[in-house]
């Protein structure tokens, strides 16, 4: 990867130009290390923008190549906001896929609220046998 100064004038962030496959990617020092891992594919969005996003490729989809996880981003008519917001989601969506989930600490149920559940038990029980009829007291046994 060839690293150059950019000498397009874009908003002040950015600072950097990232050079793949004759395609430009542009990034500031940040997401240098993220876009290493990834793929980046312009395409032509869907939805409102009139003829200017009808014929200009200011969609981004990025990829991130070890863990098969992309992100789309269509909403402005800008390549370069498409991209910032992209790598943005993309960056949220590699963290919560790294994140460890907290360690379970294993619980049990005090004596208290078992003695509970079974006195509800015995309870319910009660109230099914009175509702029964006389006869059929028998005729169960």
């Amino acid at each position: 990867f060839k690293i150059k100064k950019s000498n397009i004038k874009l908003n002040y962030n950015v600072t950097k130009i990232l050079q793949k496959d004759n395609k430009v990617i542009v990034n500031d020092d940040l997401e240098c290390d993220l876009l290493i891992d990834c793929t980046v594919e312009t395409f032509r969005s869907s939805g409102k923008g009139g003829q200017h996003a009808n014929k200009t490729e200011s969609a981004v989809r990025i990829t991130h190549i070890p863990t098969g996880i992309s992100a789309i981003c269509q909403d402005d008519r800008s390549q370069l906001l498409n991209k910032k917001n992209c790598i943005k989601s993309l960056r949220l969506k590699l963290e919560s896929f790294y994140k460890k989930p907290k360690k379970r600490i294993p619980t049990h149920k005090p004596m208290q609220a078992k003695e509970k559940v079974l006195e509800d038990k015995k309870k319910q029980s009660q109230k099914k046998q009175f509702r029964r009829r006389i006869g059929q007291e028998k005729l169960d046994e």
